[in-house]
């Protein structure tokens, strides 16, 4: 298998203040352990990071922008789920 046909892996990072991993960017390689390897000389190189995933591109499946109003028009009449209703509390974190 040449470089060339090296699969897409999508690189996601958890900074050193974060809670969540983001988006960071794409890489190709033979494998995970390659794909973790490379992600971390590509997108940790400042010590920035403190977690990485990688995820095959080909995984992964998402929702089409044109389908956007139609596919989250259930979640609109749901307003519980949204923090409006009630107060939080100052020693609340991370709510």
């Amino acid at each position: 298998m040449t470089s060339a046909d090296w699969p897409l892996w999508e690189v996601f990072v958890r900074s050193r203040r974060g809670l969540s991993h983001t988006h960071a960017g794409s890489l190709h390689a033979p494998d995970a352990a390659m794909a973790l390897r490379n992600a971390r000389d590509l997108y940790t190189r400042r010590s920035e990071g403190v977690s990485i995933w990688v995820v095959p591109s080909a995984d992964i499946t998402a929702s089409s922008p044109d389908e956007k109003d139609p596919f989250f028009e259930p979640a609109a009449d749901k307003p519980y789920r949204h923090p409006t209703f009630y107060d939080i509390p100052e020693g609340v974190r991370h709510l």
